[in-house]
């Protein structure tokens, strides 16, 4: 019986992207069955009072977010893809850690076309009308893992988890192990956390 994933990202989080790109190559030699649920650093720091470069990215990142909560309720089985092809613009393109609203805007239009979605759902980017859906999305992983946490939050059979938060995507046998460490830890009830000082960024 394949194991459920649960996997709440944000497009934007290039650690997300890292370790989403590691459940993909878990997907390759584990039975497992991922649902890809859209949260927001945007909703998780609404209000806040942090820096003001980073407020500026927090901006930007409302848009791609509210896409993916639209298409999330209207085609989910376009998340997975949608995720890959935004994700790659971003990232591998150095597309990333854009300021202010609207900044994302191209990007999203030319995901959406690879992956043959509806460039109508671009509209909702800019319009805080859609702002419940997405928040109700990222409520999800709030009340799965608790609000003092970033992206990614994914769950594995009942217990949910902030991370794994790496660096390097593993790949083939080596990326099952961290799946099934990661599994082992998740059915220890009173398991909350590890954790220690990152010495690198993400190798994207």
């Amino acid at each position: 019986m394949a194991t459920p994933v649960t996997f709440w990202f944000d497009v934007s989080c290039p650690f997300c992207w890292q370790t989403s790109r590691w459940i993909k190559e878990v997907e390759k030699v584990r039975d497992i069955e991922v649902e890809w649920v859209p949260m927001s650093l945007s909703v998780l720091n609404d209000g806040r009072d942090l820096d003001p470069d980073y407020m500026e990215k927090m901006k930007a990142n409302w848009g791609p977010a509210r896409v993916f909560a639209l298409v999330k309720e209207k085609e989910p089985e376009k998340i997975d893809a949608l995720y890959t092809a935004m994700g790659t613009i971003i990232h591998p393109g150095r597309q990333g850690a854009k300021k202010g609203y609207g900044a994302y805007n191209e990007v999203i239009a030319q995901a959406l076309e690879q992956v043959g979605l509806d460039a109508a759902y671009a509209e909702v980017a800019d319009d805080e009308a859609g702002d419940e859906r997405l928040r109700a999305y990222h409520q999800g992983a709030m009340d799965a893992v608790g609000d003092e946490v970033g992206t990614s939050v994914i769950k594995l059979g009942d217990a949910a988890f902030f991370g794994p938060v790496i660096t390097r995507v593993p790949t083939g046998e080596q990326a099952g192990e961290l799946f099934d460490a990661s599994v082992a830890l998740a059915d220890y009830p009173y398991f909350f956390e590890l954790k220690r000082s990152r010495t690198e960024n993400p190798q994207i």
